[in-house]
């Protein structure tokens, strides 16, 4: 199982960006499928966006449709997330996570490693 070490959180005003990372030191994190989740105060944990093992197909949810942008660097072994036109709805823990071969999926329980999340708050 994949170890995923997060970077890039923090405290931004709402119109700036942010880039997460979520980098593995593993030789077969090629191999898998990387999906963002978030966690606000007091909800549910929700899908971000996924990206394919092979970096083929993409996948958001609406609300970050054409703000957010995830995609890996294989020689740095690292997925981003970069994030952009932040709104204060967007504060939560972010999580990465892992699916060996996996397609991308919405559902958490798809993934079989997560990392150890990081804040990222926006302020009004």
């Amino acid at each position: 199982q994949v170890q995923l070490v997060h970077s890039g959180g923090g405290l931004v005003q709402a119109g700036g960006s942010l880039r997460l990372s979520c980098a593995s030191s593993d030789r077969t994190f090629s191999n898998y499928a990387v999906g963002w989740f978030r966690q606000a105060p007091g909800k549910e944990r929700e899908f971000v966006a996924a990206i394919r093992w092979n970096a083929i197909n993409t996948y958001y949810t609406d609300s970050v449709k054409g703000r957010f942008t995830i995609s890996r660097d294989y020689a740095k072994n690292t997925v981003y997330l970069q994030m952009t036109s932040l709104k204060p709805e967007d504060t939560a823990v972010y999580y990465c996570a892992a699916d060996q071969w996996g397609a991308g999926s919405r559902h958490g329980g798809e993934y079989d490693a997560w990392g150890q999340g990081t804040q990222v708050t926006v302020s009004s």
